[in-house]
């Protein structure tokens, strides 16, 4: 193992072979959003399946979760890893290089985002609130969402990451120096493309020299906290969970050697620096469907903390039971948590931006909940104290700022 890469798993690290479309696919038509997006509006998959239903695109590799209730699950999955080893087959998908990836991401708002996509340990993570691991969960992980995605991913030959990790690096000593960098040796990028509905363009570099990959390495041991942590999950955290347990579950049948040489040790991911400028914490909103009002509010009214509910382009403003939480989105999840317990027949989504919610709060017998956005500066120290944030508690970005798929890693 050379030095850098030595450096680079004392902080979790590893680097990865990453996998491209080769130059006859469209990147552009091969890049769509992360699959946990849009999953009230079904509408909004149905118009990418027809932008790509005739040409190679992550959207056959991946199930988007407005179909995760549909009957053809099981069918579907069966096609995402027939068509996984269809794109290694028939090289639609090559190797491309073997290093890191820095992305630059420009929003349609004109705000850019800087991102390394890397291997990151799943042995140096545990999803566990108050765990003391080096990768750290920033919300509740749901169980129940993890085994559909096991399903997916324990079959997979492939990998392709939606996942965004955070570090706090308030004086941007890791990933910022990377960009600059890049851009003074004038480095061309292996892709750079417009993304589709509404996603903005993404332009991505090659990472592979290694003076820098040592400096990331060096600059990542600076940051690490004094209690042994250096990342908390931004977007993916049952992603991540999913090739945790995959990982988990296989390394019982592995030699020492290859636990330590196994490709699904490993997981594809982007870091983010917390600080980044075109980093974005939107609040996420709550609603229930085929609920009753009154029934809703008789059980959730109170003396505590208040939250905004909506019908439409109504609001009104209620108080909430108290519960065993600082946070106004810890107490209402806690108390729709109960409430669902009670009326299975009832059903929540967690959507992404105002406008989404009033339209879908003004369909019969459906409530929303409007939310405030937490200051993302209070994330680390909050994980450090507390462990993991209720779940759904902030999102980075809107909807179609979230990570669209492209680069691609064997797992087996």
């Amino acid at each position: 193992m050379e030095s850098y890469e030595l450096a680079l798993s004392e902080v979790g690290l590893h680097i990865p072979t990453i996998l491209l479309p080769s130059a006859k696919v469209p990147f552009e038509t091969w890049a769509v959003v992360a699959c946990d997006q849009f999953t009230s509006e079904p509408e909004y998959w149905q118009e990418v399946e027809r932008k790509v239903q005739s040409v190679p695109s992550t959207y056959h590799i991946i199930l988007p979760e407005a179909y995760l209730e549909f009957p053809d699950k099981v069918q579907r999955i069966e096609n995402i890893n027939r068509t996984m080893q269809q794109y290694l087959d028939e090289s639609i998908l090559e190797p491309s290089l073997k290093g890191f990836i820095l992305v630059r991401r420009t929003m349609l708002t004109g705000k850019v985002r800087t991102g390394l996509v890397v291997a990151i340990d799943l042995d140096e993570y545990d999803f566990h609130s108050g765990s003391k691991s080096l990768v750290r969960a920033s919300e509740k992980t749901v169980m129940e969402r993890i085994p559909p995605r096991v399903q997916i991913r324990e079959n997979a030959p492939i990998e392709s990451p939606h996942i965004l990790v955070l570090i706090d690096d308030p004086l941007k000593k890791v990933i910022e120096p990377v960009y600059e960098t890049l851009a003074r040796q004038n480095i061309q990028p292996l892709y750079d493309t417009e993304l589709m509905m509404r996603g903005g363009k993404v332009a991505g570099y090659s990472v592979t020299d290694p003076i820098l990959l040592n400096a990331i390495a060096l600059a990542l041991k600076q940051i690490k906290k004094a209690d042994g942590f250096l990342y908390a999950m931004g977007d993916g955290n049952h992603s991540l969970a999913t090739a945790k347990a995959c990982w988990d579950q296989l390394k019982g049948s592995l030699s020492e050697e290859q636990k330590q040489t196994h490709p699904a040790k490993y997981a594809l991911v982007e870091l983010n620096n917390i600080h980044d400028q075109g980093m974005d914490f939107e609040p996420i909103h709550r609603i229930l469907f085929d609920v009753d009002k009154q029934d809703l509010l008789s059980y959730l009214q109170g003396n505590g903390a208040e939250v905004k509910m909506v019908q439409g382009n109504q609001t009104e403003t209620i108080r909430l039971q108290e519960r065993n939480s600082h946070l106004t989105v810890g107490v209402l999840q806690i108390l729709l948590d109960e409430y669902l317990t009670s009326h299975p027949e009832v059903k929540i989504d967690y959507i992404h931006g105002e406008a989404s919610l009033r339209k879908l709060s003004s369909e019969e017998n459906s409530i929303g909940f409007l939310l405030e956005g937490m200051d993302k500066s209070e994330l680390f120290p909050t994980i450090s104290l507390d462990g993991a944030l209720p779940r759904k508690t902030f999102s980075m970005g809107k909807p179609e700022e979230k990570r669209y798929y492209m680069e691609c890693r064997r797992i087996r």
